[in-house]
């Protein structure tokens, strides 16, 4: 079994100087001597000596980590926002601790308590679908621990946010599908807690109206995960000889639903066009490859840490919450 990691006393001892002799070396304080410098610094590099970054961080007050919760990290689009999260973190010398709540409520306060236990400088959170208590949020408000929520935010609190334009999405698609012939749209949404979802089916149903077609909520489905769509096969195929269009939350749903009417002897797009949402890369692998609104996850991930950097640089400013939205752009593709 390895030793334990060498310490600042362990060098004093064998140089013979003082703890904080050594600290103040290893600090190129200027109050000590080249000399002595030299001989703890060589000593240090010798015994594989490594400051505890924690301790250093706390003594300034700062542990230099930001706190990250997301849903899922195997979600392409949550992936995205990870990276645009990490380049700058590490080009600012922080450390990034993630945790992944898999859209459980439990998971997601235990994940943010336990980041709050180890003292991280702020916090990225993307809530879960299963987030109806909020209590976790307002001890981290109560803890003055800044926070930035991400994409799924609680709209009953005053909190900056990141987010996509989820509304003009949902225009974006069902005024294409309109477009191409579609009068009779079915919607797969997702759970009604979460905000990204209800503007994205908002979008859907304003433009319906808008076009003077007739809304129809029998037309909104809860199928948000592939397991869904297969779940609801026998209501989707009833359903299928009456639409001419689907609009689906987001890819995955997308692609389980065209696989699922395929499979049925449905002809995509000439029967039934096909839309989603997020642009995941499988959207233009897939045969006919998906049309779908693109959203920029690196790029929220950037502004999500740079905002949340600014709030703990400046800690003492009156606190006015912010909002930056993301547009969106829809990838025109085979499937409608």
């Amino acid at each position: 079994m390895k030793g334990a990691p060498a310490s600042i006393n362990d060098i004093a001892r064998a140089l013979g100087i003082s703890a904080s002799t050594v600290s103040r070396a290893l600090g190129n304080h200027p109050d000590i001597s080249a000399d002595t410098r030299s001989r703890v610094m060589e000593y240090a590099k010798a015994i594989k000596y490594r400051p505890n970054a924690l301790a250093v961080g706390l003594k300034h007050q700062r542990s230099n980590t930001i706190g990250v919760v997301i849903p899922e990290i195997i979600h392409h689009f949550f992936s995205t926002i990870i990276s645009g999260i990490e380049e700058v973190a590490y080009s600012k010398g922080l450390r990034v601790m993630i945790c992944q709540s898999n859209e459980d409520y439990n998971r997601e306060v235990i994940n943010i308590r336990a980041m709050l236990d180890h003292r991280v400088d702020g916090l990225l959170i993307s809530q879960s679908k299963d987030t109806n208590d909020l209590s976790h949020f307002v001890e981290v408000f109560e803890s003055n621990v800044p926070i930035i929520f991400f994409d799924r935010f609680p709209s009953e609190l005053e909190t900056d946010r990141i987010i996509t334009d989820d509304f003009q999405g949902g225009k974006l698609v069902t005024q294409h599908l309109i477009e191409r012939g579609c009068r009779s749209i079915l919607h797969l949404a997702t759970s009604e807690n979460l905000l990204v979802g209800a503007e994205r089916c908002r979008g859907y149903a304003d433009t319906i109206r808008e076009a003077a077609l007739t809304f129809d909520p029998n037309l909104i489905l809860l199928c948000d995960t592939q397991q869904k769509v297969y779940a609801a096969k026998e209501q989707i195929l009833a359903m299928a000889p009456h639409i001419d269009g689907v609009f689906a939350v987001n890819d995955l749903s997308a692609i389980a639903i065209m696989n699922l009417l395929m499979d049925a002897g449905y002809q995509i797009p000439d029967t039934i066009k096909v839309a989603g949402f997020g642009d995941d890369p499988i959207a233009s692998i897939v045969r006919p490859r998906l049309t779908t609104v693109e959203q920029k996850g690196f790029m929220m991930g950037k502004k999500a840490i740079e905002m949340l950097l600014e709030r703990i640089e400046n800690p003492t400013s009156s606190f006015v919450p912010r909002t930056y939205k993301f547009q969106v752009s829809l990838n025109m593709r085979d499937s409608s």
